[in-house]
């Protein structure tokens, strides 16, 4: 079922768990969520990117994933949130097709104009009861990207992160922490950061580049307050592994169901995987809410 993403995130915190924001790119990686979800008895965010608005197109991914909420995640709530807008109308347009969160990542800019940008969009937003989430310190990488060490991953300054809250009123935030998008052997969370973000700003914190990062590191940050872990990587490897696989295996096939087929799975194990990490598996009374 579709829902409010502040719904998902108060059960989370009172739960004291994270819930899981998970990227797709096309019919099978939404399929692959849902029933990751269903399969986990989990809540999940299902968040798209800017990159995937232009391939599917705003009204056909919007529908994909109200219709397989309301199908085959019936009884699991599922968030639909727009994941890294650079402009104003880029999450303009998520805001009126009726997404509950959006990412208004201004982060490129110096820290005067991203407050200007977010303040403005959170403004928009906030009138169509929509959720807001703002970004400190840029994110490097690329999402399915696998390469040992990054370089010179940036860090968000804390007086900047609290400022950045204060005083553009967004209702989540992502900042810098020593994540990055893709897969490398350096990631960390600095743990410290972290604390210290949660307990000036007080407002959900979104751990941005989960894929890849220690698991022992995942779990010590869910229990200083991070809320929401975006994962895009593992996805895509997934996805992409597979599909090489069973198209290297059968060469001769023409019909493509068959080739994607196995890829939905593929992904649904991967967002399994991550949601039992996360400790959201098992949270959601799929019996009880078939009674009700």
């Amino acid at each position: 079922m579709l829902v409010h993403i502040k719904d998902i995130i108060r059960e989370s915190q009172e739960g004291g768990y994270a819930v899981g924001a998970f990227n797709v790119h096309n019919l099978e990686s939404v399929l692959g969520v849902a029933q990751a979800a269903v399969r986990a008895k989990s809540p999940a965010i299902i968040q798209v990117s800017s990159g995937a608005i232009k391939y599917m197109g705003i009204k056909p991914i919007t529908h994909i994933v109200s219709t397989v909420a309301k199908n085959i995640a019936t009884f699991v709530p599922i968030a639909l949130h727009l994941d890294h807008g650079k402009t104003f109308d880029a999450v303009f347009e998520c805001i009126k097709s009726g997404f509950s969160s959006v990412h208004i990542d201004a982060s490129y800019l110096p820290l005067d104009e991203n407050i200007s940008l977010t303040k403005s969009v959170v403004e928009t937003a906030h009138r169509q009861g929509v959720w807001v989430q703002g970004e400190v310190g840029s994110m490097i990488g690329g999402h399915g990207k696998i390469s040992g060490e990054i370089k010179n991953i940036p860090i968000a300054k804390l007086e900047d992160v609290v400022r950045f809250v204060k005083e553009t009123g967004v209702d989540t935030i992502a900042a810098a922490i020593g994540t990055a998008h893709g897969v490398y052997d350096n990631e960390d969370i600095l743990i410290d950061l972290l604390r210290d973000i949660k307990r000036k700003t007080k407002i959900p914190f979104v751990l941005h580049g989960g894929s890849g990062v220690n698991p022992d590191k995942i779990r010590a940050a869910i229990k200083e307050g991070v809320d929401i872990i975006n994962i895009g990587s593992d996805i895509k490897i997934a996805f992409t592994s597979t599909l090489k696989k069973i198209c290297a295996e059968n060469p001769d096939e023409t019909d493509p169901r068959n080739l994607l087929s196995p890829t939905i799975k593929a992904v649904e194990d991967a967002v399994v995987k991550q949601m039992e990490l996360f400790g959201s598996a098992g949270r959601v009374n799929i019996d009880e809410n078939m009674q009700t």
